[in-house]
């Protein structure tokens, strides 16, 4: 199913961020930047593809509906934010949430979600430009 274009995916930011011990904690907006760039470049072929951004990280990237990806600001917590969007998206069809969160995994699987892991995500990505 995570192959499938028809499948929409929500990406959890802050966990996928958060799976590489980059130093993404010194700067949560240029992190989101950096994430939002990668997943624009990729070439996935799923329709859409919806990232959450939560806290500082949401200064990185401003929120954009109509962008690829679409870009989602959670108004309070991204987990409740992230679950809404794979429940939006579940009445269309198939959606797999992109999370390692134990806590995240069972609130989007109760709404039909599939789940998938970070690195498959990270797998796919091209390589986040570095710095000058």
């Amino acid at each position: 199913m995570s192959s499938d274009p028809a499948t929409a995916l929500v990406v959890d930011a802050a966990n996928v961020i958060g799976s590489v011990p980059d130093g993404w904690w010194r700067d949560r907006a240029g992190a989101a930047a950096r994430l939002n760039a990668r997943l624009a470049a990729a070439q996935l072929p799923h329709t859409p593809i919806v990232v959450v951004y939560e806290g500082a990280a949401k200064r990185g990237v401003p929120a954009d509906p109509d962008a690829r990806p679409v870009v989602v600001h959670a108004p309070g917590s991204g987990d409740d934010e992230i679950v809404r969007q794979a429940k939006r998206y579940a009445v269309d069809g198939p959606v797999a949430v992109v999370t390692a969160d134990r806590g995240l995994i069972d609130r989007v699987r109760a709404v039909g979600a599939d789940v998938i892991g970070p690195g498959w995500l990270l797998d796919r990505l091209p390589e986040a430009p570095r710095p000058e």
